[in-house]
């Protein structure tokens, strides 16, 4: 799974993938895309171009962390991120990302990476590994299975159990259906981070 930990929509992606990792026989691998290089020539609204251009700093420190120690930070580093951005409503990265990198137990100086524009080559090659399998016309969270690769889905809140295992049984089945392209509709409440 390829996300981003700005994006709500991810993060509620990977709370259902927990859950599908209990009930079907899959390991989830946690890589990173940013919203910023998907956004980064789009004429946006100036809030959300400014919000894009702080979300730099928590995809650089992710990668930083990979690199620096190890891939079991990926995603302890996403869940603490996350947690902090999502469910507890902090949307000061800086604050989360000083706390994040407290929480799984890595040097106060990682956080220096969210304005070091030297990882920024390495957060391109791994937001572009995961929008080539899917197309420029999507966001994050993108879902590898397989030769199967697509957007989404998109779900609030995100299904438990037996509940979680059908969605993905399903998942699967329309995105590797050859020519299958989107189902779509009308979002008529955010995310229910519970």
């Amino acid at each position: 799974m390829w996300f981003d930990p700005a994006c709500p929509w991810a993060w509620m992606t990977s709370r259902w993938l927990m859950e599908v990792e209990k009930v079907r026989d899959i390991e989830v691998s946690w890589q990173v895309m940013s919203l910023s290089v998907l956004n980064e020539k789009r004429d946006l609204p100036k809030d959300y171009r400014a919000m894009m251009d702080q979300a730099w700093g928590p995809v650089r420190v992710v990668i930083a962390a990979r690199e620096l120690y190890g891939e079991e930070y990926v995603k302890a580093l996403y869940d603490a991120m996350g947690t902090r951005i999502h469910p507890g409503g902090d949307h000061d990265y800086q604050s989360v990302v000083v706390g994040a990198i407290a929480d799984v137990g890595l040097p106060e100086s990682l956080a220096k990476a969210a304005t070091m524009k030297k990882w920024d080559a390495a957060v391109r090659r791994s937001h572009k590994e995961g929008i080539t399998l899917v197309g420029i016309d999507v966001g994050t969270p993108v879902i590898a299975f397989g030769d199967t690769a697509f957007f989404g889905p998109v779900v609030t809140p995100a299904p438990k159990g037996e509940a979680a295992g059908k969605l993905w049984d399903g998942t699967l089945l329309v995105a590797g259906t050859p020519g299958f392209y989107e189902i779509k509709r009308t979002r008529t409440q955010g995310p229910i981070f519970d």
